[in-house]
């Protein structure tokens, strides 16, 4: 098997670096500490990562070419991001 780096790689790593972190040092906002919702919020990340990892897999199935698998990829991010400001 080979092995692709792709941008939904990256993606999943950092949704578990930020679980554990939270799990480590526990969430806040706006400087207040949330010691009840850390284990969630870190649960929450796991979940994150779980899908994108799962997207990455469907992606990698439907796309061989490396090339177009990173431009496929990168556009999705690109649109999660602009909803997400779009939202917020």
């Amino acid at each position: 098997m080979k092995l692709r780096i792709t941008p939904l790689n990256f993606a999943t790593t950092f949704f578990m670096v930020a679980a554990v972190y939270i799990w480590i040092n526990g969430a806040a906002i706006a400087g207040r500490p949330i010691e009840t919702w850390s284990g969630t919020i870190g649960w929450i990340f796991m979940l994150f990562a779980a899908v994108v990892f799962f997207m990455d897999l469907m992606f990698r199935n439907f796309f061989a070419e490396l090339k177009k698998l990173w431009i496929i990829e990168l556009c999705v991010i690109a649109l999660i991001a602009v909803m997400f400001f779009m939202v917020r």
